[in-house]
């Protein structure tokens, strides 16, 4: 997937600011249902947040977790942030 450039980067970072996660990672970690709604959710939105919670966190950790998710739905990885990923697809 081609990178996207810096100054969009820092433009979706900065519209993820004024979402919420409205989807959480948990002890199941990234099952493939998961996956699958997280990808209806870029199909209707461009850039959504997830979290991870601390269970799903411990065993991969958040950025690993956001890297598999944004290959899984063939996403780009916008931001991590504390136990927060950001991915957009558009």
């Amino acid at each position: 997937m081609d990178e996207l450039p810096t100054d969009r980067v820092q433009e979706l970072r900065g519209e993820a600011q004024q979402l919420s996660a409205e989807l959480q990672v948990g002890k199941a970690g990234l099952s493939e249902g998961f996956v699958e709604e997280v990808d209806r959710q870029l199909a209707s939105d461009d850039l959504v947040k997830v979290r991870v919670l601390r269970s799903a966190a411990a065993e991969t950790g958040t950025e690993e977790a956001g890297e598999d998710l944004a290959e899984r739905t063939e996403a780009h990885l916008i931001e991590v942030r504390g136990n927060t990923v950001v991915l957009y697809r558009g």
